[in-house]
């Protein structure tokens, strides 16, 4: 196995634990500690803010490559493994279901009829 490949399986892997993350936050099943660790996990593996702003070079990329590791360790620690395996096959039947490109346009027309809405009224202000 290339570099390369171990890198992509690495960062497949890591999208599938914070979404796993995700689904182990709102599982009655998952212990309170877990549950609040795995709740700001997944909140910050998928928040646009992040400590460090990703436009900054290297630094950006490297708090993403650190935090959310190390988060999800914690959180495999104190998830059980049945409960973890469980939440695992589940993100992983979730990231084979069909995306949804009507609801990604959807949602980039919102934000290009308000970017639209706020130009035109600061234009106008003058």
């Amino acid at each position: 196995m290339t570099l390369v490949d171990r890198i992509r399986s690495w960062a497949h892997e890591l999208n599938r634990d914070a979404l796993a993350m995700w689904i182990a936050a709102r599982s009655p099943q998952t212990p309170l500690l877990a549950k609040l660790v795995a709740a700001a996990v997944a909140a910050y593996a998928f928040s646009p803010i992040d400590l460090i702003p990703d436009f900054i070079p290297i630094l950006g990329l490297v708090d993403d490559v650190i935090i959310v590791p190390l988060g999800i360790e914690l959180a495999l620690r104190l998830i059980p493994a049945d409960l973890m395996a469980q939440y695992r096959a589940e993100a992983e039947e979730w990231s084979r279901q069909p995306k949804s490109w009507v609801g990604a346009a959807v949602i980039v027309l919102l934000w290009l009829a308000g970017i639209a809405l706020v130009s035109w009224i600061m234009l106008r202000v003058d």
